[in-house]
This record gives C-alpha cells, structure tokens and sequence, in this order.
C-alpha cells in the first residue's frame, strides 16, 4: 500500500444525498465531498413516492465531478437506505419507487400476515416488524405481477450503471424474503405470499464486482459494497471492546451489537429486534429507533412558519442550556411516523402546548432527550437479549455531531460514549471497495480496516454523569 489509491462512494439518506472521494494509502483515509443534494418524498396523486430520476440525474452528476477532480478513481461503490425498490420490465421502470412512509403499507401487513403469522415470518427472516418491510410493500403493490425483477434503490442505481440486475445481500437481508439462517432468497416464502420468485434477482456479497460503467463516466468497475448504509457505517465503527454496541444515528438510530449468528427467540421478536445482515457475514442485531428525523422534522416546520431557516446548531447550543425536561414522549410512538406537523404531534404526546419562539429550546431538550431513552433502552435490552454487559457504546453518523445527544445517551444508558466518525457510512463504503481492490490486501478482516478508522477518526468521549 505505498501510493494513495481513490474509489467514489455514493452514499445516499432518507433526506440528503453525497458523492464523496475516498483516498486511502499508508496512513491515509480520507474523505472529500464533491456533491451534496437534498432527497426526500414527493407526493404523487397515489400517495408518497421517490423522484428516483432525479435522484439519479444528483448521482450521475457528482459521479462526473467527483472523476473530474480525481481521474484516477479506480471504482464507485452505491449504499442507500432499506427496503425501497423500484418495479422493471424490459429493463425500465414501470413506475417511481414508493415512499416507504407511504400509507399503504398497512393494507400489505394485513395481506402477508393472513397467510403468514409474524411468529413464523421472525422464525424464518428474523426481522423486527416495520410495517414498511419490503415483503408487505410487496403484497399491497398493484403492479408485481407486471415486473420481472425488482430492485432495491442502490441495486437500482448500479443497474443504470452497469446493465446488470443482481441484489446485494445485506439489503437483501431488509426485505423479509431473506432467509436468516442460510443467506439465501425464501423462495418457498415467497411463493407463499403470492410474490413471484422471478422478481428476486440474483444475489451478490460486498466486495463483489456488480459490472462496468459503459457510459461517459468511462470503464469503471462497480463493486457491491454493504448496500444497506447501516451495514457500510458498522464497517466503520471502531468497535473498541468485545462488548462494544453501536447506534448509526441519522434520521434512524439503530441501536444493536455485531454478532456471528442471528437471535430469532421469542423474547427478540417480542422485543422487536432484527437480525439484518452485515458485510463479512457478521449480524446487526439492532432496534430501529426513530432518531434526528423528529429534531429534523421539527426544525422544518419551524423554518417554514418563520419565513426562514432555523439556525439547528444555535438551537442546540440554547438547548443545552434548557432545563432539564419534567416529561419525555416516547419517540417510536406511530404518530410521528409520517412527515407533517412535528412539533404539534410531540405537543400532544407531552401534553402540552406547542412553544413560542422562546420556548424552542427547551421542547428541543425534551425531543433529544426522549430520543436518548429510547436509545438507551433499546441498550439494555440488546445487552439482556444476547447475554451481553455492554461496556461502551460507538455513536456513529450525524447524530455524533450533536453533542447534547451523545451526553444525554451517556447518561440515560449509564455507559461511555464514543462520539464518530460523522461519516460512517461513506467511509465503510470506501473500505469495502479499497479492499475488493487489493489495497489492504483481500484476506484484511473488518477488525483490520476498524483500526484504520480509529486511527484516522478519533472518537470524541462523553462520560455519564451522575
């Protein structure tokens, strides 16, 4: 590894998408940002969708810049959020993906599970129910049966890139139609459900290589990288004890340990945790937790009312300040599942009033605080549900920038934090790659490429207070 080698990540969220560079070289690992586009649902007139072209037009675009400052990026790696696909026939889209926050969903829980029990459903995928899973978007979807294969947004993504329809496993793993124990498609499942097996396309591991651009961005290899952008932040997380957990924290916090076999007891399902798959053939066992998307939400509604954008930093720093709350919510609470009026529905949960200016920044307190318990108690019972005593907690993503967050955390869960990287996901993106390129060498474990991370990126420590 004696010469800097450069890879293109795209790393796209459920409100905002990158293109970044990654260099990486003997003591070097870096990240530099050459796009950065908002993202979002749009509401058509059959409900929340994704503008999936324009999201591409944002990708293709900073994948063009991103060579122009870097012509000697060697291959682009695509992680996204879960779930979401996009329905092909002939190679094109017969309509833009849906949202997952998308209201029909519920008519697909109703269907799938009058076949299936979620009992059997947890035994045999192992997921924590979401009623956006990509199994019940499937069964309340009009237009399955029209498809020949369905794709998930990065698969999507990479398949304009590249031509080739395949399914990267660790975002396989969030449909529902993955079988926990053996890594492969339920087919028998999905028949079931009435979900053609044809729409299940083949399946490919990180590190593996998707195909070659064939278009202006030249002759490029695409390789799979932990699809799922929590399965790339995890590779990221520099996991400092063997009883280590981590909470990727975005617009989700998804609190959980890394673990080599799946937990599919009845005491996990009751407790909703998932076994979602990871690069390596590791597991996420992990809680999803709504996250920033509250503080993000609330911070919008805001700024819309104002007539001008809420400065969050300064709201947070006046927050810190706030006393403590007398009351929290609890932030997984349904009602503040869909986009809208933030700050009314959290009103009504805490039973009061929607502030005044003035009083932002306590109701700011109260929204990170309610998400720190609830990360805090997805800790405990991770710990409970694997026989672990979780030492130290690794808070990785956006969320490690807020440091009111990661102090609340600390203190509610009683366990030290590690605040970063900020850019989890990009970076495992980008190892993921470097290593399918020989850079570490192809035999360099998760643990090697997590050493790289803690020492380019030292996590700042928030201790509990009493």
């Amino acid at each position: 590894m004696s010469r800097t080698r450069a890879v293109a990540a795209v790393d796209l969220g459920a409100t905002s998408g990158r293109v970044m560079i990654g260099r990486v070289g003997e003591g070097t690992l870096a990240l530099e940002q050459v796009a950065r586009f908002a993202n979002g649902p749009v509401p058509r007139a059959d409900g929340w969708h994704w503008d999936i072209d324009a999201l591409w037009e944002h990708v293709r675009a900073g994948l063009a810049e991103a060579l122009r400052r870097e012509p000697a990026i060697e291959s682009i790696g695509i992680d996204s959020w879960a779930v979401d696909y996009g329905l092909l026939r002939d190679g094109e889209l017969l309509a833009e993906p849906f949202h997952y926050r998308d209201e029909r969903t519920a008519r697909g829980v109703d269907l799938v599970h009058a076949t299936v029990p979620f009992d059997e459903l947890y035994r045999r995928a192992g997921l924590q129910f979401l009623p956006f899973n990509t199994v019940y978007q499937y069964a309340a979807d009009a237009r399955l049966a029209e498809a020949e294969t369905s794709l998930l947004v990065p698969d999507l993504l990479a398949h304009r890139l590249t031509g080739r329809a395949v399914a990267e496993r660790t975002n396989a793993s969030t449909t529902g139609l993955l079988d926990v124990h053996t890594g492969e498609w339920d087919t028998a499942l999905a028949e079931a459900l009435g979900i053609p097996v044809r729409v299940l396309p083949p399946l490919v591991d990180p590190g593996d290589t998707i195909g070659t651009t064939s278009n202006a961005l030249g002759a490029r290899p695409v390789i799979a990288v932990g699809s799922h952008d929590t399965a790339s932040a995890i590779v990221a997380v520099p996991l400092s004890s063997p009883n280590a957990a981590y909470i990727s924290c975005g617009t989700w916090g998804l609190v959980g340990l890394e673990l080599d076999a799946p937990i599919v007891t009845d005491a996990a399902r009751a407790a909703n945790f998932t076994n979602e798959g990871g690069v390596d053939g590791r597991v996420r066992f992990l809680h999803n937790v709504t996250g920033l998307w509250l503080l993000s939400e609330t911070v919008r509604a805001w700024s819309e009312a104002d007539g001008a954008p809420v400065d969050l930093p300064s709201l947070l720093e006046a927050a810190a300040g706030a006393p403590e709350p007398p009351h929290l919510f609890d932030a997984n609470d349904p009602s503040l599942a869909a986009p809208g009026d933030m700050p009314t529905r959290i009103a009504a949960l805490l039973g009061g009033e929607v502030p005044g200016i003035e009083g932002r920044p306590a109701f700011a307190r109260a929204i990170v605080e309610s998400i720190a318990e609830a990360f805090a108690a997805a800790l405990r019972i991770a710990g409970d549900l694997a026989d672990r005593r979780i030492d130290v907690v690794h808070l990785v993503g956006g969320g490690a920038m807020n440091a009111l967050l990661c102090q609340a955390t600390a203190d509610r869960s009683g366990r030290v934090v590690l605040a970063g990287p900020v850019e989890a996901t990009a970076l495992g993106n980008v190892l993921v790659q470097a290593r399918a390129l020989g850079v570490f060498g192809r035999r360099a474990s998760l643990e090697d490429l997590r050493a790289r991370v803690a020492e380019a990126f030292p996590p700042r420590r928030f201790d509990p207070r009493s």
